[in-house]
């Protein structure tokens, strides 16, 4: 801005003058015409003047007041937005996991119920070694049945908090007056509930299947082991001293 004032600098006077504002420079003079023309100013005098002045003109901030546009409501209701949106997003990653956390559940499930059902099958029909060796094959599937089981337990828990957290949120935004972002969170919650409830859902119905299936097992066994004490009883020698006096013959 203070580009050419070098024009204005006496012949002789401070390259320092440069600085100094021309427009300043300008008005100075004419306030001190008569002093100017008569020399009563010396001009390397009125050189040090301008100079102070342009330099502490030039110190001098100029600020202007940009009034906003927003009031306290507004900004309010922005950082309530911002609230709405993220637990939008917590429940949005909660809800994916769960719901695949639940899925593997139940296959690994299903996977049990399979190896049950074909044990179920061969009872009493194989030997003690081939038993063993299905019965090890169930119980690794229980073992990773049991894995998927506590995993989906731990994201229920995580989706369990992003619901009570998206509830909140919905609140606020009720409250600050955000009304389409409070309605927006609760079909997001509603949408969320409803699609974790129908995969749960297939999960409590393979657990049905698997506890049925564990029954029959139950009474598999129940009726081997009563087959085996009457084979047992059967084959069992007879004493002569458990046979009643009236059936024994005499020599």
């Amino acid at each position: 801005p203070l580009a050419g004032a070098g024009a204005l600098v006496p012949e002789g006077g401070s390259p320092d003058l440069q600085f100094a504002h021309p427009r300043l420079f300008l008005s100075c003079s004419r306030c001190f015409p008569s002093a100017l023309s008569h020399g009563r100013i010396p001009a390397r005098r009125w050189q040090q003047v301008a100079l102070g002045l342009g330099a502490t003109m030039g110190a001098v901030p100029i600020t202007q007041h940009q009034p906003t546009s927003l009031n306290h409501e507004d900004l309010i209701k922005r950082a309530v937005s911002l609230v709405t949106d993220g637990a939008n997003t917590f429940l949005s990653q909660t809800t994916l996991a769960l719901s695949d956390a639940l899925t593997e559940y139940t296959k690994a499930i299903y996977a049990l119920i399979s190896l049950q059902k074909i044990y179920n099958g061969r009872s009493g029909q194989i030997s003690e070694k081939e038993e063993d060796a299905i019965w090890q094959i169930i119980i690794e599937a229980r073992v990773k049945m049991k894995e998927k089981q506590e995993k989906y337990l731990s994201f229920e828990t995580k989706w369990m908090t992003a619901v009570h957290l998206s509830e909140t949120a919905a609140g606020a935004a009720f409250q600050t007056g955000a009304d389409l972002a409070s309605v927006a969170v609760h079909t997001h919650i509603q949408m969320a509930q409803n699609q974790v409830g129908e995969v749960k859902k297939l999960a409590l119905e393979a657990e049905e299947k698997l506890a049925e299936v564990q029954v029959e097992e139950i009474n598999l066994k129940g009726k081997e082991a009563s087959v085996k004490d009457i084979q047992r009883t059967a084959i069992q020698p007879v004493n002569d001293e458990e046979i009643p006096e009236q059936y024994l013959r005499e020599d």
